[in-house]
C-alpha cells in the first residue's frame, strides 16, 4: 500500500512538472550508478593485497597516465612489492622487485602463460591482420606460432645470420659517416638507427633489405608501427577500461586506431605477396617467413604466419631502436665509458680495424657488460606485457584468483636496491662484480621474449662497430640521457628518449674510408 502511494505521488509530480522531474532524474540515475559502481569496483578486488583505492569509476588511471612503471615503483615503497591497482574497474597485480618477481613469473610460468585482451589493441588494431606472439592470448595456435619463432631465433639460427648483421651494421656506420659528413654535422641519429632494426627485421622474415632511409617504404613503416606501439601501451588508451567511452561518436582515438591497422595491412600484403612470387620463381633468399611456410612440420596457416611476421617487424623496431637511441645519447655525455670500451676493443682487434669482426660473438668482455648495463638502465619496455592466470595461484598465503591480470615492472625490477646497492647509477661494471644478477628488460617466465638472442648479439655488433668507428660528442641539442627525465612520451609502451643531435667524429678518418669501401 505505502509503495503504491509513493509511486501514485511520484506520477502525480512528473505530470505536474516534467522538467523538474527530467533534471531530478538526469541528477539521481548517473549518482545511483556510480554508487552501484563502487560497488562493483571493491567486490572487484582481490582479497588479501594491499594497494592505492583511486577515483571513482576510473581507479587509478588519472595517477598512472605519465610514467607508469616509475609510480608503480614509488607506490611499492609504501605497499610492498606486491599490491594492487585498479585500471577502471579492473583489478591488477603489479609486482616491483626481483624477489616476488621470481616467486610469482618463476614458480608459476605455465598460470601466467596468458595475455589480457584490450578493446583497442585487440579489437580494432589487430582485427584483421592478428596479433604479434607477444600479444597474443594462451591457445594452441600460439603454442604453433612460438614453437615455429623459437625455432627461428634458436642460438643455431642466429649464428646464421650473422652476415645480415654484418652487412646491416656496417651501412649503419656509413650512414653516421654520410648524413653526420664525417663529424662536422651534428645529426638526430634516429632515422639511422631505425633503419638498422627494420632492414635487419625484413631480410630476416622476408628476404629483402630497406637500404635507405630515404625509400618510401622506410617511412611508411616506420611511422606506422611506431604509432601502433602507442595502442598497445596499458595506459594510453582510456577506452580499454572506460566502456561508456567507446561510445563516443567523435572518438579519435579508435578513428586513428583503424587508419593505422589498415596501412599497416596494405605493406604486410605487399610483403608477403612479394615473397610467394619469389618463392613461385624459385629466386627467393632464405628467410624466416619462407622456412616455415616450407615447413611441412609447422602446419601454420596464413593468419598465424602473419603473426610471426608482425612479431619480427615490431620486436625488432621497439627494443633495438629504442635502445641503442637511448645509449647514444648516453654514450655523447660519458667519454669515460667511451674510452673505455675503445680500450677493450683495441685489445682484441687494434687500432686499424673500425669494422671489427662481425663473426665475434660477444668475446669483449667491457662491451659485452656495456651492452646488459644499458639493457637494465633504459629497460625499455618498462612494463613487460600483461599477464593473465589461467588458474588460481598463491602468494605468501593469498589466492589470487584464474583470470587475475598482472603486471611485472621491469623497470623496478631492473632498479631493485636489494639486488644492487647503486641501482640508479649507469656503471657497466656491475656486471663483472655479479655476472650472474637477473635482468628483467626481456620479461621473465614462458612468455619472455624469444628474440632476446638475437637483439643481443645485433646491439653487440652495432656498440663493437660504433665505437671502434667513431667518438660521439654532444652538440648544443644535448639530449637528457637520464631514463625518466629524458622520455618523450611518458605515457607510451616503450621508452623513447627525447631528440637529440650528437657528432660522430671518425677515430681514423682513412681506415673507416678503407674498411667501408671493402666488399
Amino acid at each position: 500500500m505505502a509503495i503504491a502511494t509513493v509511486l501514485s505521488s511520484l506520477q502525480f509530480k512528473v505530470l505536474e512538472s516534467p522538467w523538474y522531474s527530467l533534471g531530478v532524474f538526469s541528477i539521481v540515475v548517473p549518482v545511483l550508478y556510480v554508487i552501484f559502481n563502487e560497488f562493483v569496483r571493491s567486490s572487484a578486488r582481490v582479497k588479501g593485497i594491499d594497494g592505492p583505492r583511486g577515483l571513482p569509476l576510473i581507479g587509478n588511471l588519472a595517477q598512472i597516465r605519465k610514467n607508469a612503471a616509475e609510480q608503480y615503483r614509488l607506490w611499492s615503497k609504501t605497499y610492498g612489492p606486491v599490491f594492487q591497482i585498479q585500471l577502471g574497474n579492473i583489478p591488477i597485480i603489479v609486482v616491483n622487485s626481483a624477489a616476488s618477481a621470481k616467486v610469482i613469473f618463476g614458480q608459476n610460468a605455465q598460470a601466467l602463460s596468458s595475455r589480457p585482451e584490450f578493446y583497442t589493441f585487440h579489437k580494432i588494431v589487430s582485427n584483421t591482420a592478428g596479433t604479434t606472439i607477444g600479444t597474443s592470448p594462451y591457445s594452441e595456435s600460439l603454442k604453433r606460432r612460438r614453437k615455429g619463432a623459437a625455432s627461428a631465433l634458436n642460438r643455431p639460427s642466429v649464428e646464421s645470420y650473422v652476415s645480415h648483421l654484418d652487412v646491416e651494421s656496417k651501412d649503419f656506420v656509413a650512414e653516421l659517416y654520410k648524413y653526420g659528413k664525417a663529424g662536422k654535422a651534428s645529426v638526430d641519429p634516429m632515422a639511422m638507427i631505425q633503419r638498422l632494426s627494420l632492414s635487419l627485421a625484413l631480410t630476416l622474415n622476408w628476404g629483402v633489405r630497406v637500404a635507405s632511409q630515404e625509400e618510401d617504404l622506410f617511412d611508411e613503416i616506420t611511422h606506422v608501427e611506431e604509432e601502433i606501439s602507442k595502442f598497445r601501451s596499458t595506459t594510453g588508451n582510456l577506452q580499454d577500461y572506460v566502456p561508456l567511452l567507446r561510445l563516443n561518436p567523435f572518438n579519435t582515438n579508435s578513428k586513428k586506431a583503424k587508419e593505422m591497422r589498415d596501412r599497416r595491412d596494405k605493406y604486410l600484403t605487399g610483403l608477403n605477396r612479394d615473397l610467394d612470387d619469389r618463392m613461385e620463381k624459385g629466386v627467393h633468399k632464405p628467410c624466416i617467413q619462407a622456412n616455415v611456410i616450407l615447413d611441412e612440420e609447422a602446419k601454420l596457416n596464413h593468419d598465424e604466419l602473419i603473426s610471426i611476421s608482425l612479431t619480427m617487424l615490431s620486436g625488432g623496431l621497439d627494443t633495438v631502436t629504442t635502445l641503442v637511441a637511448w645509449s647514444i645519447c648516453m654514450l655523447s655525455q660519458r667519454p669515460d665509458i667511451q674510452d673505455a670500451a675503445r680500450d677493450a676493443i683495441s685489445e682484441m682487434f687494434g687500432d686499424d680495424q673500425p669494422l671489427c669482426d662481425a663473426a665475434d660473438d660477444q668475446k669483449c668482455a667491457y662491451v659485452a657488460a656495456l651492452v646488459k648495463e644499458c639493457l637494465r638502465y633504459y629497460t625499455v619496455l618498462r612494463l613487460a606485457l600483461p599477464r593473465t592466470s589461467i588458474r588460481d595461484i598463491t602468494y605468501k598465503g593469498t589466492v589470487i584468483p584464474k583470470g587475475t591480470v598482472f603486471f611485472l615492472n621491469s623497470w623496478a625490477c631492473n632498479m631493485d636496491p636489494e639486488v644492487w646497492t647503486d641501482p640508479e647509477v649507469f656503471r657497466p661494471e656491475r656486471w663483472f662484480e655479479q655476472p650472474d644478477a637477473p635482468m628483467f628488460t626481456y620479461g621473465m617466465g614462458y612468455r619472455m621474449c624469444a628474440g632476446s638472442l638475437l637483439a643481443n648479439r645485433e646491439l653487440y655488433l652495432v656498440f663493437m662497430r660504433t665505437l671502434n668507428s667513431f667518438r660521439i660528442e654532444p652538440s648544443n641539442e644535448v639530449g637528457n640521457w637520464h631514463p625518466v627525465l629524458g622520455s618523450s612520451d611518458p605515457t607510451s609502451l616503450v621508452a623513447i628518449p627525447q631528440k637529440y643531435k650528437v657528432r660522430f667524429v671518425p677515430r681514423n678518418e682513412k681506415s673507416l674510408d678503407k674498411a667501408m669501401n671493402q666488399g
